[in-house]
């Protein structure tokens, strides 16, 4: 609310409130609970070029100009209980953070989308430009990339909400890796399985 309103507000509780109780709690007369609050709508008046500017002095919160998402999802059963992860790393090497979610009883594949579609939810929320996404499922990598047909009507959806994840970004490289290179993001999918994250 702009402090001009509230000098408004406090003057026209002088004006127009009966403070009544306030006057009885705090054995003050009306004058005096009217001078009160004309002061302190003077005060605001005469800070708000001071409160103004160090508003304006608070730093933005610097956005992630490129990060790599590791994803990975699993399933014991296919279907059966399953989790997805991703850990999203910096170019350096630095882990921005690592998330886990248990989805219930589903296939391997739902699994795979669900831990890209969080890491690059999660991506997105960064302010993140450019992205790198790393998944052991040749199969989703391949969908995503237009090489592969969705015929799943359950991973439909699914393929549809990355593909418009993705579409955020200004650059994006789509990698398939070996499982050897996907650890940590595979950690998080059976952790999420475990845990109940």
């Amino acid at each position: 609310m702009p402090v001009s309103k509230d000098a408004e507000i406090l003057r026209h509780i002088a004006r127009e409130e009966p403070l009544s109780s306030t006057q009885a709690a705090f054995g003050v007369t009306r004058e005096q609970l009217t001078r009160i609050l004309e002061k302190a709508a003077r005060q605001l008046e005469k800070d708000a070029p001071r409160r103004a500017a160090s508003q304006s002095e608070v730093p933005a919160v610097p956005e992630m100009p490129r990060l790599r998402v590791y994803s990975d999802g699993a399933a014991r059963g296919n279907p059966g209980p399953a989790g997805a992860g991703a850990v999203l790393v910096e170019p350096n090497g630095q882990v921005v953070d690592r998330i886990g979610k248990y989805l219930g009883k589903q296939t391997n594949n739902f699994a795979e989308y669900m831990g890209l579609i969080l890491g690059l939810e999660r991506a997105q929320a960064l302010g993140v430009k450019e992205i790198e996404v790393y998944a052991d499922s040749e199969l989703m990598i391949r969908q995503l990339g237009g090489r592969y047909q969705v015929k799943s009507p359950s991973l439909r959806p699914l393929y549809d909400r990355a593909v418009t994840l993705l579409n955020h970004f200004d650059r994006v490289k789509l990698v398939h890796v070996p499982r050897e290179m996907n650890l940590a993001a595979d950690e998080m999918s059976n952790r999420a399985i475990d845990e109940h994250l």
